[in-house]
């Protein structure tokens, strides 16, 4: 078993070091053309980023909005491809809790719209999505709710969950762009790193304690 282990691990690398010879021969053979047809090219994916941010930015998105009437919710979703709605209520204290991390995920995720409704002012609305628990979170994808966060089950079921947290579980619904890893919570991960505290000799840690 661990013979071919080994075989496989040996077959992987060398798979991976003829992939980066053959990246590196064709930067070796690029010419002043090429250089300059992928300057170009970088030049024009950036241009047109900076105008989707500012057609973003023109529909109200890097905010973190609340609606008045289930009418708006619907037009912005027509709007908007990716769109997080925090169903809430004034009575609820967790639902200040979501405020809090929505508005820092809003400001960093400009490609998606942040809203937020009052469940009292949308007994339609609330009813068509079976919305029972307080606080849930929609996640909507080309018009269509694709997931929702309810409560704080999927955040570790505590109320002192990172926005960290919260920003990888919408992204599990596919509302935002996310860079990290959707299989494993970014608090699991935290947890699994080892301690980068000193130790002593007598192996205890050094954390300038006076107790002995």
């Amino acid at each position: 078993m661990d013979q071919l282990i080994h075989h496989k691990v040996v077959e992987i690398a060398s798979q991976v070091e003829k992939q980066l010879d053959s990246e590196l021969e064709k930067l070796d053979n690029l010419t002043i053309d090429d250089v300059e047809k992928l300057r170009e090219q970088r030049l024009k994916e950036m241009k047109k980023l900076q105008q989707q941010k500012k057609q973003w930015l023109s529909q109200g998105h890097g905010e973190y909005t609340e609606l008045s009437s289930e009418k708006d919710f619907f037009d912005i979703c027509k709007n908007s491809n990716k769109v997080v709605c925090h169903f809430y209520k004034n009575t609820a204290e967790r639902c200040k809790l979501v405020d809090m991390h929505l508005k820092i995920l809003c400001i960093k995720h400009i490609e998606t719209r942040f809203i937020k409704l009052n469940v009292e002012n949308c007994p339609f609305l609330t009813g068509r999505l079976r919305i029972k628990i307080i606080p849930t979170i929609a996640l909507i994808v080309d018009s269509k709710t694709k997931d929702y966060i309810i409560g704080f089950t999927d955040l570790g079921n505590c109320d002192d969950f990172s926005t960290e947290m919260l920003e990888w579980r919408i992204a599990r619904g596919g509302a935002i762009f996310y860079n990290g890893d959707l299989m494993y919570p970014p608090d699991k991960v935290k947890e699994q790193k080892p301690s980068s505290k000193i130790k002593t000799i007598r192996g205890k840690t050094n954390d300038d304690s006076d107790s002995d």
